[in-house]
């Protein structure tokens, strides 16, 4: 499929590398009312496909950008322009790779309307005044209310993944990439926290040269707000939120420790500040004034004040926006309002990235 001057690839990724460690608790979750397996028999999670958007012409490249997206999300529409407009500023191909559970991640009966009303209506009805619920978030909502360690296995999962689809490149299995690609990172929103836990554990130091690029994300998770009909609702909110914040344990591990870095402001927070103070270079964050999910004052908590004033950004849009929607071309906007500030955005990424 044409994407302009670029082209799109679709390429299949076989879950392998810490698949066992995975599967284990995957194995134990509670069949739910619109999915009667356990997490690990869904397979469309653990095999599946990614697409790269790569511009037109090239064969190979010793270079990739890998974009991350946001939570509860299940197509990639709104960032379509976000990758072509990165891979044709940067002459890199773009790596659109889904978060475990998310995305192409899942049977397609957890985002249908007609197939997941059933669920929804159950929950409202176990629920008294249960806030933002809708068909949209369902599915997320139950499974995390349901066993709130979700949230951290499927972002484990996800970034064992990475690491190994960074191992398939470098090793020379990808058809697209040589051996010696370095990888720099455009991470948005949830995938800004993926990518710190990444950072600050750095796995056989795959990233050591990667440059990251968070753009509507960076915050320290206490600080996030994801109670909303777009994302999850308050009782999964609440229920996430007091797992996390109350003493998280699971496996003693450098990936776990990171992510526990990530959850509470002073947890670990000498080491935190440091890591991120080193990488400073390596590092740059945009953040969106009105943007409520992931505040501003949440990435400054994450990165340190001092690191914060050499990599962050706030900026405010001329136009009504949020954080689901940074870019509403649904709304009555002035065309070049949005198309500014769009590329104000990418074109700050591109340099930086590219």
């Amino acid at each position: 499929m044409e994407k302009g001057m670029n082209l799109t690839q679709a390429f299949t990724f076989v879950e392998k590398y810490e698949e066992d460690e995975v599967l284990k608790f995957q194995d134990a979750t509670a069949a739910l009312s619109f999915c009667q397996k356990a997490d690990g028999a869904i397979l469309e999670n653990r095999d599946f496909q990614y697409q790269v958007v790569v511009p037109a012409g090239m064969k190979k490249s010793n270079n990739a950008i890998l974009l991350l997206h946001g939570l509860n999300e299940r197509t990639w529409d709104k960032y379509n322009s976000w990758a072509d407009y990165l891979c044709t500023a940067t002459g890199r191909p773009v790596i659109m790779f889904p978060i475990a559970f998310h995305m192409n991640r899942t049977p397609s009966s957890w985002y249908n309307p007609r197939s997941i009303m059933p669920s929804l209506d159950l929950r409202k009805s176990e629920i008294n005044g249960l806030e933002n619920a809708s068909f949209v978030n369902v599915a997320l909502s139950s499974r995390l209310s349901a066993a709130p360690l979700r949230f951290y296995i499927s972002g484990r999962e996800s970034l064992l993944n990475i690491v190994q689809l960074v191992r398939e490149i470098r090793s020379g299995q990808h058809p697209l990439f040589s051996e010696k690609t370095n990888l720099n990172v455009f991470a948005y929103s949830i995938g800004a926290l993926l990518s710190q836990v990444i950072i600050l554990s750095n796995p056989d130091n795959l990233f050591d040269n990667t440059k990251w690029f968070f753009f509507c994300g960076g915050s320290i998770f206490n600080q996030m707000n994801g109670n909303s009909r777009e994302i999850m609702d308050r009782q999964a909110y609440d229920c996430i939120n007091s797992f996390y914040t109350n003493g998280f344990s699971y496996i003693n591990d450098t990936i776990e420790s990171a992510f526990q870095s990530m959850v509470l402001t002073e947890t670990n927070k000498e080491a935190r500040e440091s890591t991120f103070a080193k990488l400073k270079n390596k590092i740059r964050a945009i953040t969106l004034k009105k943007d409520v999910v992931i505040p501003t004052h949440g990435a400054i908590a994450a990165f340190g004040e001092q690191t914060s004033r050499d990599i962050l950004t706030e900026i405010d849009f001329p136009f009504d926006y949020t954080h689901q929607n940074p870019f509403p071309t649904n709304k009555k906007i002035a065309p070049e309002l949005l198309s500014g500030a769009f590329n104000d955005i990418f074109s700050t990424a591109a340099a930086f990235v590219g």
